[in-house]
């Protein structure tokens, strides 16, 4: 089915950059109405062959082949630029890329488009903590919640949060007076609370968004 898919790519860009090569007719109604034809084709014969390419894209990602799954989901994306699966996965690969930026971009375009989905705000809820931006994550943290009460990644993830805007007020406590023996207690223990935690707070490997309904307008 892959290569049925590709096949039909290749044949919709020749026809796309090519037309005289595929008919006699060189005119741009001809230009336009074959795009359009070719494209109807593949969107009407080819829904597992964009299922698979999601499946094909995870798969990649889970290979750590991260250029390869990235482009692939681009192509994807040309077709279907709305699909909240793959546009999932790209924010999942974006970040494992550490292009926190372009990462942060999907997720939030992602939430604005599909607001009742808890996890593209618990991922840029997770990037926003990367960063120290701790206010941002709680925000986001609770629309996830608000979307989703039962989300429990959401409210552990919230739950770390707090405790690193507690570390930040306990050492400005401390900052501003270094004999306060209960900033100091206080301060060690919610680090105790991270140590071997190297990824405490958790992103959201996989999100059910195939058929989610869009915001409306």
């Amino acid at each position: 089915m892959n290569r049925l898919l590709g096949r039909i790519l290749r044949t919709l860009r020749a026809l796309l950059r090519e037309p005289e090569k595929y008919s006699t007719m060189k005119t741009q109604d001809f230009r336009r109405t074959s795009a359009r034809v070719a494209l109807v084709v593949l969107l009407s014969i080819c829904p597992v062959a964009f299922a698979d390419e999601n499946d094909e894209v995870v798969k990649l990602y889970q290979q750590g082949n991260l250029d390869k799954a990235l482009e692939q989901a681009n192509t994807y994306l040309a077709l279907k630029p709305k699909d909240p699966q793959m546009r999932f996965h790209k924010g999942l690969i974006l970040t494992e890329q550490q292009k926190i930026g372009d990462a942060i971009k999907v997720f939030s375009s992602l939430s604005e488009d599909y607001p009742n989905l808890p996890e593209p705000y618990n991922n840029l809820a997770v990037l926003y903590a990367s960063q120290g931006m701790y206010d941002k994550a709680r925000s986001a943290l609770e629309a996830a919640i608000q979307t989703h009460p039962s989300y429990s990644i959401a409210h552990e993830n919230l739950g770390d949060i707090y405790a690193k805007l507690a570390s930040q007020a306990y050492g400005k406590a401390l900052q501003l007076d270094q004999g306060n023996a209960a900033a100091q207690t206080k301060l060690a223990m919610t680090k105790d609370l991270f140590t071997g935690r190297a990824n405490a707070i958790r992103t959201a490997s996989a999100a059910t968004v195939a058929s989610a309904p869009p915001a409306s307008s």
